[in-house]
């Protein structure tokens, strides 16, 4: 029969007219497919929506169409469908790629940060008693030079000797912890 003679068939509700449809097509559909996805498994669900679409479709479309032009693009519409909705998919997944990376960086630096907070401490307790107290001051109470020395009853010269001090021992402290990164 040819295409002309099976649509009718079809549309008149003949069963057996839609198993040669879809014997004299299935195959040629599903390569077009395959080759236009690149994927066995999806190009043989794109194949069975078209021919379940078929037959349980609106036929009045098909009147407008010669048999093999509405099955190619039936299964082109699908085809790109599938691939518009592979790029969604795809952004998405970059997008989730990428704040996971920026979240694991975040995790990076506050792990880097407490770390290092540590250190730091650590080297700080570590300072002989006069000296902690000067770099404290210094540091930690913003206080200067002169507002120090008066506090504690010592020159100048011996605040910014104790604050060198200090600094030079929590460098040495944190050599090694630069050196590592």
């Amino acid at each position: 029969m040819s295409d002309e003679e099976l649509l009718q068939s079809f549309l008149k509700g003949d069963d057996f007219a839609y198993k040669a449809i879809y014997d004299r097509y299935w195959l040629l559909l599903y390569n077009h497919a395959r080759h236009m996805l690149k994927n066995d498994e999806d190009a043989k669900d794109v194949i069975q929506e078209v021919f379940t679409d078929l037959w349980e479709g609106n036929n009045q479309q098909l009147t407008n169409f010669t048999l093999p032009a509405f099955l190619y693009t039936v299964t082109r519409n699908k085809i790109l469908n599938i691939i518009k909705h592979l790029k969604v998919e795809a952004k998405y997944a970059h997008e989730l790629q990428y704040k996971s990376l920026l979240a694991t960086e975040s995790a990076d630096d506050l792990a880097i940060t407490k770390e290092l907070t540590a250190i730091i401490e650590a080297g700080i307790q570590s300072l002989p008693p006069k000296m902690r107290e000067v770099f404290l001051l210094s540091r930690n109470a913003n206080k200067s030079y002169k507002e120090i020395s008066s506090e504690l009853s010592i020159s100048d010269k011996t605040v910014k000797k104790q604050i060198n001090n200090a600094l030079n021992v929590l460098r040495g402290k944190l050599s090694s912890f630069f050196f590592f990164f």
